[in-house]
């Protein structure tokens, strides 16, 4: 039979960026230093492809330290974690490392700055993630005030309308958060913002692949997991953007392939901590169902690299 013909744009900026290449290193150094088994507190990136191959390798990973024995090196996750959480370590004279990415470590720097200048703190971020979660433990509590929506702006009960600052979490939606920061200036016009945007790198250069690529596709798949803030962020800009079916996958075997009947092209893309060969694996199915032309469609060209920790470093 004579497949049918689909042209697949592959939206490029995607998948892995420095700060989850470098926390899945974190772990795998962690564990060729220690040996197995290593802890690591919450998923070290949002992706159960990524997770199961590093539990394979020796890791351990649980919610809280509490169930770390004392004796055991322990990973802090790549979204960031309260301040009170390496203090618990360092209390249990624990051998910990920082997984935190770098660019979620500067919001965590910024708060603290304003919170010393006498600031109240307002968080645009999602209850209950781990990097929201992260960022607001590092002041004490009340000081760190979170919104979600530009509703909430609203609604929120401040200290000092006129000593304010914001951060964001740094995978956000770049358009909702512009909507959101409108908000908060325009009720609270002496707000400080940060010095440079929040959001990352990675979720602005990913969001705008898919706006190149979403409205000449009939459909959008983004790889990724379910509870990936960056990668369902993507889902919602490719249906922002004229997308008529926008889905997230996190394998091959997800795709709904009744609901892609009859389309001529599809964009693919994959959220911050997909890694490429769960992209390849998508293309490969596609490809033996129809006569694939596969067009890339870059519009960033990224060269951001992080160091791991000094004290996983081997000699020279």
């Amino acid at each position: 039979m004579t497949k049918p013909s689909l042209t697949l744009y592959l939206a490029a900026p995607r998948g892995f960026c420095a700060g989850v290449d470098r926390a899945i290193k974190i772990v795998e150094m962690a564990i060729e230093k220690w040996g197995a088994p290593v802890y690591v507190r919450h998923e070290i990136v949002h992706n159960k492809y990524v997770v199961d191959s590093l539990r394979d390798k020796g890791a351990i990973f649980v919610e809280e330290l509490d169930e770390c024995p004392d004796d055991r090196p322990v990973i802090f996750s790549a979204h960031g974690v309260p301040k009170s959480v390496p203090a618990a370590a360092e209390a249990r004279k624990m051998v910990y490392v920082d997984a935190t990415c770098p660019l979620v470590s500067k919001v965590h720097i910024e708060a603290q700055r304003h919170a010393e200048a006498g600031l109240q703190m307002i968080m645009i971020g999602h209850k209950g993630h781990p990097e929201t979660i992260g960022t607001m433990g590092q002041l004490p509590e009340g000081e760190v005030l979170l919104v979600e929506t530009v509703e909430d702006v609203a609604t929120v009960e401040v200290r000092d309308p006129d000593q304010l600052a914001y951060v964001t979490q740094t995978t956000l939606s770049v358009d909702d958060t512009k909507d959101i920061v409108a908000a908060l200036e325009a009720r609270f016009p002496n707000i400080i913002g940060p010095h440079k945007e929040d959001i990352c790198y990675a979720t602005t250069n990913r969001q705008q692949a898919v706006k190149s690529v979403a409205p000449k596709s009939d459909a959008l798949l983004v790889v990724g997991a379910p509870n990936s803030s960056n990668s369902r962020r993507l889902v919602e800009v490719g249906a922002k953007n004229g997308c008529a079916y926008a889905q997230l996958v996190q394998r091959a075997e997800n795709i709904d392939w009744r609901a892609l009947d009859g389309i001529r092209s599809i964009a693919i893309t994959a959220g911050a901590s997909a890694p490429e060969l769960l992209v390849n694996e998508v293309i490969d199915a596609f490809r033996a169902r129809y006569d694939v032309t596969v067009e890339v469609v870059e519009t960033a060209v990224e060269t951001v690299e992080f160091k791991v920790p000094r004290v996983l470093r081997m000699p020279a």
